[in-house]
């Protein structure tokens, strides 16, 4: 058993290995959510599959209630797949090997580089350690600030509880919540909506740029990398935002309820901050105008960072995209920033995961609308957030069939391990054994 496993181990390509893992860890998930002490009444194995996979892949879509029908000790399983879906299984295995004074092989070197979307081997237990000291250090605090806010409410033990899930759902930008309506109730409170947004922006940005920023002098001393995450995250935060006013402003069912434009610019902070990643509510997200919903589609499509525990396309690839575009239109042959040129390969990855991911969006859209007799508008923000690993919903998840429910599976799947693993799979490697003369193709 022992060989047959490391043979398999030695032929299969890194991204299909750690898929498998993912995978296993979803089923593992579903069998101890089906157990008894889990839950308050019995679920089915649907349930069990769907919420466990929405839960290692950090997006926060529900078909049952957390809050009434998971127990204690259901919750804390779903706490601990979100932990081990956002920090990634290599990136899992890496630490307790460091601990143990195991060294880490090529073989898990290629796995971890895969995991965590590095193209190097360089500084990669360093990494690994960076990330445990951010999520140890982000979580802790990240809790023990939301206590103020759900102690007073919830009394000590169940106060404590709804603090530390909270906190470890948003830093993995899982968007789950031990709240029926989820943080609608805390829609004004001035601590959540502080600690929330830092902790899903912190985790959602990358472990390499919060390195960066914490290491190295500021600006000059940053990667282009990091450069190009911090624009590109503050630009979407800023349009988020802004446009999330703009639209919801006289909305009855979202901003327009409140009287105070202090009240409505705080549920638009939050609202505009989180479509991208995590997924949280504190308004009703049904009630949306249809333009804002369209905004929150593409927020969610691009949403954060790699190396970072969110999903989505990402949005370096969309900055590197806008480049491109502008280079081209510029009539430039080399496509830079900040004094750094991109490489064409970087180009070539960024068009295969926008095209991948088009295919997996549209397809989904596709079936999800053959099968279902729903709003487009609704079924089309399901599948996007399904594929941003948002957890956002215009209240259709509870309306899925589970053809339905297989689908966002699948989506939800391919948005956290990656469009380019399912190309990977659907991909050949052949060597050209003859060059082509080059040939002329009008386009545009």
């Amino acid at each position: 058993m022992r060989r047959a496993l490391a043979r398999w181990l030695s032929r299969t390509p890194p991204p299909a290995v750690l898929a498998s893992g993912y995978l296993a860890l979803v089923v593992l998930g579903a069998v101890l959510l089906l157990l008894p002490p889990m839950t308050r009444q019995p679920i089915t194995l649907m349930d069990a599959l769907f919420t466990s996979t929405s839960a290692v892949t950090v997006t926060g879509l529900a078909v049952i209630d957390t809050e009434l029908v998971l127990t204690f000790w259901g919750q804390l399983v779903v706490a601990v797949l979100i932990q081990l879906g956002g920090l990634g299984l290599m990136t899992i295995a890496v630490l307790v090997w460091s601990a143990l004074g195991l060294p880490v092989g090529i073989t898990q070197g290629t796995y971890l580089r895969e995991d965590l979307n590095q193209t190097s081997y360089v500084r990669l237990t360093r990494l690994v350690w960076t990330i445990f000291r951010v999520v140890i250090v982000a979580e802790i605090a990240g809790a023990m600030l939301l206590c103020l806010s759900f102690m007073p409410n919830h009394g000590l033990a169940q106060g404590l509880w709804h603090a530390v899930f909270h906190s470890v759902s948003a830093f993995n930008n899982a968007g789950f919540s031990t709240f029926s309506p989820g943080l609608t109730g805390y829609a004004l409170d001035p601590i959540v909506n502080v600690v929330i947004p830092a902790l899903f922006i912190v985790g959602g940005i990358g472990y390499v740029v919060v390195s960066d920023m914490w290491t190295r002098v500021f600006w000059r001393g940053w990667s282009l990398h990091t450069r190009l995450m911090i624009i590109g995250t503050a630009v979407l935060i800023v349009l988020g935002v802004g446009l999330t006013a703009a639209l919801e402003w006289s909305n009855p069912r979202t901003l327009g309820q409140y009287d105070s434009w202090v009240a409505r610019m705080t549920v638009a902070w939050f609202q505009g901050v989180t479509t991208r990643t995590a997924g949280f509510n504190s308004t009703d997200i049904g009630g949306l105008h249809d333009s804002t919903s369209l905004l929150y589609m593409a927020l969610m499509i691009i949403g954060g960072g790699p190396t970072s525990t969110a999903g989505g396309l990402k949005v370096t690839t969309i900055v590197v995209m806008v480049l491109a575009t502008i280079a081209f239109l510029r009539r430039r042959t080399e496509i830079w920033a900040f004094g750094r040129s991109i490489a064409l390969g970087d180009v070539l990855k960024a068009m295969a995961l926008i095209s991948i991911a088009s295919a997996v969006i549209f397809t989904a859209v596709f079936l999800m609308a053959l099968s279902h007799d729903g709003e487009f508008i609704d079924i089309a923000f399901e599948v996007s957030s399904a594929f941003g690993t948002t957890g956002l919903s215009r209240g259709y998840t509870a309306e899925l069939s589970d053809f339905g429910r297989i689908v966002i599976m699948v989506v939800m799947f391919l948005g956290r391990v990656g469009p380019l693993t399912l190309g990977f799979f659907l991909a050949t490697r052949m060597m050209p054994r003859v060059r082509y003369p080059a040939g002329q193709v009008h386009l545009g």
